[in-house]
């Protein structure tokens, strides 16, 4: 058999994660197999990036363990996956302070509706509390995450 185009990648060719991690002081997601990263992409973070998320409506970008759970190809960003925050210690901590965890955690692209300037996309955490990666790192993505893989927000 003589392949015509052997450099074309069929999408169910790309490696798939068993596990993302994300490091939110390097601003830097990881996709691992077997423990060992295969790709890495650039992040912005929620605007108060410092800090564990708490409650809704303090632009903080969780920390811990959680699932990616669901894809909206329909995102008011470019494609988004939502990450399963908040989980039972969460909804536990937010109720012993008396304020909402808030939720709605997703990775996603640019906004498909931009208010600011490409460079401001690429060069700032901007988002209310999601961490944002660039339109084509999310096509890959959304290509080598499956449902329910395992992520770890790291501080």
């Amino acid at each position: 058999m003589i392949l015509l185009f052997p450099s074309l990648i069929q999408a169910a060719e790309f490696p798939i994660a068993d596990e993302v991690v994300i490091d939110k002081s390097d601003r830097e997601l990881y996709l691992l197999n077997d423990g060992e990263i295969f790709r890495t992409f650039k992040i912005a973070l929620g605007i108060v990036p410092e800090g564990d998320k708490k409650a809704e409506g303090d632009f903080k970008t969780p920390e811990g363990r959680y699932l990616l759970d669901t894809r909206n190809p329909n995102s008011d960003y470019f494609l988004s996956i939502h990450i399963s925050y908040p989980n039972a210690a969460d909804r536990q901590e937010a109720r012993n302070d008396g304020v909402s965890p808030g939720g709605a955690i997703m990775i996603h692209g640019q906004p498909n509706e931009p208010s600011r300037s490409e460079a401001y996309y690429r060069t700032q955490d901007w988002t209310n509390g999601c961490i944002a990666i660039s339109n084509s790192d999310m096509i890959d993505l959304w290509l080598m995450v499956g449902d329910n893989t395992p992520v770890e927000i790291r501080p």
